[in-house]
C-alpha cells in the first residue's frame, strides 16, 4: 500500500528500519502489516491512491 505522513512535519518510523522515517514529503510503498495498519488507525499516516502518486512524482521530476 502506498502511505505517506498524515502531517506535515510529522516522522512515522519504518517497520524494517526505525532509523529511517515516513514522511509528508514523499509517499512509501509498504507493505499491508499489523505495524502500517495500526499507525493508519492511529491517524499517523494516510493512505494515497497509487495513481495520485504517480502524477506528484512526476510533477516533482518536472521541477
Amino acid at each position: 500500500m502506498i502511505v505517506k505522513a498524515a502531517a506535515p512535519g510529522l516522522q512515522v518510523p519504518k517497520e524494517d528500519n526505525p532509523r529511517a522515517y515516513i514522511t509528508d514529503a514523499e509517499t512509501a510503498d509498504v507493505p499491508r502489516s499489523a505495524y502500517y495498519l495500526r499507525i493508519l488507525g492511529d491517524g499517523d499516516l494516510v493512505e494515497v491512491d497509487e495513481a495520485a502518486s504517480v502524477k506528484t512524482n512526476a510533477k516533482k521530476g518536472a521541477e
